[in-house]
């Protein structure tokens, strides 16, 4: 339902999740500005009502709220730099992507540089519930401001975890939940390659295990789409690198030995070098 709010943000990145958020925002009733390094993705926004730009710093000016829904820290950071002549101080951050450790210390230390109100909110969910405004946001930063950003955040999603006070906590655990997406991905995906591999229906998997205790919406969605060889992206092979990755610096950094999650990045990359990078990351069945 739409409300009477004056209150405007600027959303830079419009990809599988950016674009569906910038939506969301705007059926709630802010005034929302859109901009995207590939124009024609935020252009398509326009038949929405909402205001595209060419340039982050057009895109920033005047907004109350900056939203930051890009692939990786480094073009974040790119965003946010390229916005600089156009940022106002105490202008609130919420940013959404998953950057890692060293990202979003980076993040946060350009934050201060330019005076800007952070809030580390990666978000749990992909494109489908982004589409539905039903992430999940782990949010943390100061308390002051919380109270004007939770409508935001109840705009896109069906939950906000206020993690801590402390900027960084919650790329912390977003690194956490994604090492579990990814092994729940790569153990159904080589069930159902082990089965067909040894000879057996694969279908007869999804059979056993529904209902049943190994069960889940998202087992029955990945299966779903291998056994039907449909591979339309939610999250890419190409961003499960990426997070993979993180996932595996950030265990390294902190001494920790994660053999799963390493053999794991070892497998998205499998799927990425086959020419699969586009496809969704169920194609770990491919790798």
């Amino acid at each position: 339902m739409s409300t009477d709010n004056k209150t405007t943000i600027a959303v830079l990145g419009t990809g599988l999740i950016g674009a569906p958020v910038a939506r969301n925002l705007h059926k709630r009733g802010f005034m929302v500005r859109a901009w995207n390094r590939t124009a024609a993705k935020a252009q398509a926004l326009a038949s929405d009502g909402i205001q595209v730009f060419n340039s982050p710093a057009d895109a920033v000016h005047g907004a109350n709220i900056i939203v930051t829904v890009l692939k990786d820290g480094p073009s974040v950071q790119q965003a946010i730099q390229a916005a600089a002549p156009a940022l106002s101080k105490g202008t609130v951050w919420l940013q959404l992507s998953t950057v890692g450790i060293e990202g979003i210390d980076a993040l946060a230390a350009l934050a201060e540089q330019h005076g800007l109100v952070l809030y580390d909110a990666p978000v749990q969910g992909t494109r489908q519930p982004a589409e539905l405004a039903q992430l999940v946001i782990l949010a943390s930063g100061p308390l002051e401001q919380r109270a004007a950003v939770q409508p935001v955040f109840d705009a896109i999603g069906k939950r906000t975890l206020w993690v801590s006070e402390q900027t960084g906590a919650s790329s912390r655990l977003k690194l956490a939940l994604n090492n579990w997406a990814f092994a729940l991905t790569h153990g159904l995906a080589e069930s159902l390659v082990l089965a067909k591999g040894l000879g057996v229906d694969p279908a007869l998997v999804l059979d056993v295990v529904t209902g049943g205790p190994m069960d889940s919406g998202y087992f029955q969605a990945k299966v779903a789409a291998i056994l039907a060889e449909n591979y339309t992206a939610s999250f890419s092979i190409a961003n499960a690198v990426k997070d993979a990755r993180l996932v595996v610096d950030a265990a390294v950094q902190a001494g920790l030995q994660v053999d799963a999650a390493q053999a794991g990045l070892r497998r998205f990359e499998r799927a990425f070098e086959a020419g699969h990078g586009d496809k969704d990351m169920a194609a770990s069945y491919l790798a």
